[in-house]
């Protein structure tokens, strides 16, 4: 069974499920395992890439490209 067919043969399977429990159980293991997976994945940023970032950033601000906290508030506030 492709992994396709597996996701849709578990939604069938927990959409049957009438426990609460039980779906809390799960939401927990997947919000775990997500972050489990996510933590998994993360790699330390080179030296070089850092130096990198920073460069860039140094040249954004000399650039008067920069966005002050206060304006980026004002501008997510339009938003809504």
């Amino acid at each position: 069974m492709n992994l396709e067919a597996r996701k849709i043969s578990f939604v069938q399977e927990f959409l049957r499920i009438d426990n609460e429990d039980i779906i809390s159980a799960l939401e927990n293991f997947l919000r775990k395992n997500r972050t489990e997976v996510f933590e998994q994945n993360l790699k330390p940023m080179s030296i070089e890439k850092l130096n990198q970032e920073i460069d860039e950033a140094l040249e954004d601000e000399m650039n008067n490209r920069l966005t002050s906290a206060k304006n980026l508030k004002q501008k997510i506030e339009k938003w809504t």
